[in-house]
């Protein structure tokens, strides 16, 4: 077990942590969240939303670490390159799930990112039986790092709402908070389409046949 093998399982403890902590606590709504007082620095509003927000930040955070790590000292392995985006995946896609049932993406969207990721995933086995590499591109980093930066700010607006502290604030709440979380919302969504189609066309010839 290598460090950045080591670092993934991290992850993938952070993963349930994240999963655990939104479902021990009831769903956060978004406008109590935003209309609770200022009463000090980081006060509260949801302790489950606060646990979850910073499992998914260290998650998130782990991400790169191993990659780079793994790249970097010829540490990559079979079972890292099953668990890394095992975990990823696993990690967006809970955070998107519940944010949809929360009312703080819409449901199309959390379908859309579900569909686009269990296609890729189809196109890297079979190019894994067919000996066939499929790299990951850049939209797709784009995608990503858009993605968990819209999970990431509405989270934190679930755990803190207004009692977020300047410089902070604009993640959680006002005309801020929504236009940041619009910005990451609609990138990841372009980038979703974008790279998922990009991925169809690289390897459309591993259908034939």
């Amino acid at each position: 077990m290598n460090l950045p093998n080591s670092i993934t399982l991290v992850r993938l403890v952070m993963v349930i942590i994240f999963t655990v902590a939104l479902a021990a606590g009831a769903a956060v709504s978004p406008v109590a969240a935003e209309s609770a007082p200022f009463d000090g620095w980081f006060v509260v509003v949801s302790l489950p939303a606060c646990v979850a927000l910073w499992a998914f930040v260290l998650g998130a955070v782990s991400d790169f670490f191993d990659g780079h790590l793994a790249r970097k000292y010829g540490l990559v392995t079979n079972l890292g390159k099953l668990l890394d985006p095992l975990a990823d995946k696993i990690l967006v896609c809970a955070a998107f799930v519940y944010l949809s049932s929360v009312g703080m993406c819409p449901f199309w969207v959390t379908i859309l990112i579900l569909f686009r990721e269990f296609l890729v995933t189809g196109l890297r086995q079979l190019a894994a039986l067919k000996g066939v590499a499929l790299a990951a591109d850049l939209s797709g980093k784009w995608k990503t790092g858009l993605q968990l930066g819209f999970c990431i700010a509405c989270l934190f607006h679930l755990a803190y709402g207004g009692n977020a502290p300047q410089p902070l604030r604009f993640l959680s709440v006002g005309e801020g908070g929504v236009w940041c979380r619009s910005f990451f919302l609609w990138g990841s969504v372009l980038l979703t389409v974008w790279s998922g189609l990009h991925y169809l066309v690289r390897g459309r010839h591993l259908l034939h046949g």
